[in-house]
């Protein structure tokens, strides 16, 4: 069959899903509460669905006054159970597949549940989706007529107890269906290499030959490959390579701080970049307009959202809200119940919304990884944009950073000090330093009026790092390649010293 035909008809199905996601656009809120509806019904029969008596509960407010909030570390021991073999405890089919992860670069592993229900109705429906919403923007789109070269996690997957864990990305690729096998790159025994030096030359061996054209992967990542395949091809311009490439779908990290750089190995006006938003716990939000920062959050995928106002977050006055009761540009961390039973679960993100007609959000951090030491609550969004902005000024790059505080001291005024590995240092490091500065009052509030006449912050510290520092540090803590990546910010200083003494 012409490749034509096929990449018609593949667009042809994906567009019909165009159609339920106009249902739920229509309809959020009820799309949510029937949802929330059938997961209780779902489970009632389970160890959980007996505790909090999930048969009688019929309406939210029972459920927010039965079913408490819960971190992995209080869900642990129910996962231990089913990773031990034992059924039926959080949610009603088996469930074999568990994606280790730990967030960040801390040492403790967490195993994430993933039910069938949720590798079908929602990480590959998302995927799905994804193209869909694509596709319905871009009429003349050719993506298949050849391959997306995807950059999955380095690490393979293991059996204990006739369960399976590992990262997300092998989980899905593992399951993947043939659609999606035959429209990828490279091959699943490549993805799956667990050594990631060794894995990066294989798929540039394996791809560099290919009909690219759209690639997949966690940003700071994928332009490592990207970099690694100029290098191998003596080529300026991935497009000189792949000719027909098209978009970039990129999650996991902010794309702020990386955009400058792939325009200049992608240099074209037309070439197009979708962020979706996923993680371990699901698949939650995608791009759904052309040339635009905000998240469509997907609402009939198995996932129930509640929403925590940050200003009140681990608060004894602490409030949860569903979705109909979110107010825009406020600063939320997210709760979910979830087709893989996570019960009112925490997941560390924090979102605001940009839209509640449809409903869009924009990611801003993690609930652990933010500077609220002198009351400045600076989030990785202000740093992201900040980085960004002082990039832009001083014609510079910024490979990676991490920011800690400088504690007060007798009567020493608190600070914040960055660690930040340039790919080009900047000519003018103090005017670095006074732009970035200057963007954090005007993006955020309250670091400005800490700052200012120096009354409790002093002006920010900038190291610069050595060459591959953060690659190092992550190398040395078997922390390459997949979902791994640098903590941006932090309230202690533990990061910034390690990377210090390297």
């Amino acid at each position: 069959m012409p490749l034509s035909i096929i990449n018609s008809f593949a667009s042809w199905v994906l567009k019909q899903r165009i159609h339920q996601i106009e249902l739920f656009l229509k309809y959020p809120n009820e799309v949510q509460e029937e949802l929330l509806h059938n997961l209780l019904l779902a489970a009632e029969n389970t160890v959980i669905g007996k505790k909090y008596d999930f048969e009688s509960i019929n309406s939210y407010q029972t459920f927010t006054e039965r079913v408490p909030i819960a971190s992995y570390e209080e869900l642990q021991p129910l996962i231990e159970r089913t990773r031990q073999g034992e059924q039926g405890v959080f949610w009603e089919s088996p469930i074999k597949w568990f994606a280790k992860s730990s967030g960040t670069t801390n040492a403790k592993s967490k195993f994430i549940p993933v039910s069938n229900e949720a590798l079908e109705d929602c990480h590959y429906k998302g995927s799905k989706d994804l193209l869909c919403l694509y596709l319905n923007n871009n009429e003349d789109s050719e993506l298949f007529l050849g391959k997306s070269l995807r950059l999955g996690g380095s690490s393979q997957i293991y059996e204990n107890n006739n369960t399976f864990f590992g990262d997300l990305s092998a989980i899905l690729i593992e399951n993947m269906p043939i659609w999606a096998e035959f429209s990828s790159t490279p091959s699943s025994k490549t993805s799956l290499m667990s050594e990631w030096e060794t894995k990066i030359a294989a798929i540039i061996n394996e791809t560099k030959n290919e009909n690219v054209t759209s690639f997949a992967g966690v940003p700071s990542w994928m332009l490592v490959l990207m970099n690694k395949v100029l290098e191998n091809t003596g080529k300026q311009s991935l497009l000189e390579l792949w000719p027909n490439l098209e978009v970039y779908f990129h999650g996991g990290v902010s794309f702020s701080p990386y955009k400058e750089q792939y325009k200049k190995i992608l240099p074209s006006k037309d070439f197009k970049y979708y962020e979706i938003y996923n993680a371990s716990e699901g698949f939650f939000a995608i791009q759904d307009l052309n040339n635009s920062s905000d998240l469509l959050l997907m609402l009939d995928y198995g996932i129930f959202y509640e929403f925590i106002p940050m200003e009140t977050f681990g608060a004894t006055d602490q409030k949860v809200i569903r979705l109909a009761d979110v107010e825009l540009n406020k600063n939320y961390a997210i709760v979910i119940t979830t087709n893989s039973g996570l019960w009112r679960y925490l997941i560390g993100d924090t979102v605001r919304f940009t839209s509640l007609n449809p409903y869009r959000i924009r990611v801003t951090g993690r609930t652990k990884h933010h500077i609220n030491v002198f009351g400045e609550e600076l989030m990785v969004e202000n740093t992201d944009q900040a980085i960004a902005k002082a990039c832009q000024i001083t014609q510079t790059e910024v490979i990676d950073y991490t920011v800690a505080p400088i504690f007060m001291q007798d009567k020493e005024k608190g600070a914040h000090e960055w660690m930040i590995e340039f790919k080009q240092k900047p000519a003018d490091v103090g005017l670095f330093q006074k732009v970035l500065d200057e963007t954090l009052q005007t993006l955020n509030s309250d670091y400005e009026a800490k700052r200012y006449n120096n009354m409790t912050l002093n002006p920010l510290v900038i190291n610069v790092a050595r060459e591959n520092l953060f690659y190092d540090w992550l190398k040395e803590r078997d922390k390459l390649g997949g979902q791994h990546k640098i903590p941006r910010l932090s309230n202690q200083r533990d990061y910034l010293e390690q990377l210090k003494e390297m």
